[in-house]
């Protein structure tokens, strides 16, 4: 004759097991739903993203008459090209931590504009024209002093 302990025990685990996957069957069905949700809102926010790029890269565009009088005003536009700044250092034979001392940023900054992973800032780009003026025996002197 079997036990009714362990004939109440076995009852009471089968309908748990059967509570409990009704449950998780429902979360599931409720994750399911949250994810799609997500997705979507990922491809929206994605798009949007996109989309302000789009309008920023329009907006910055200046307009193709400029008056020679607000070149003046502002100074002159300065221009970088990393595989300049690149062939200019390996002219002067100098280290990426030589040419930013005379710059007055890190080597690391250096390595950073040659591989086109930062641009300079306007002040910087100043700094960069001065250097480019300066003739070799300038540039040893300048190293020496500082």
């Amino acid at each position: 004759m079997p036990n009714i302990a362990s004939i109440l025990k076995a009852e009471i685990s089968r309908v748990a097991r059967k509570e409990v996957r009704a449950e998780i069957e429902t979360l599931k069905k409720a994750s399911v739903a949250h994810r799609s949700s997500i997705a979507e809102l990922r491809r929206q926010v994605n798009s949007l993203e996109k989309e302000l790029r789009r309008v920023a890269k329009g907006a910055k565009r200046p307009s193709t008459a400029v008056d020679s009088d607000n070149d003046a005003a502002a100074g002159t536009k300065r221009r970088f090209s990393a595989s300049r700044l690149t062939a200019h250092r390996a002219k002067l034979g100098l280290s990426a931590a030589s040419y930013g001392q005379l710059i007055g940023v890190s080597g690391q900054t250096i390595y950073h504009w040659e591989q086109g992973k930062a641009r300079p800032r306007a002040a910087q780009l100043e700094n960069l024209a001065a250097v480019r003026d300066l003739g070799a025996r300038e540039i040893a002197e300048r190293l020496t002093t500082r």
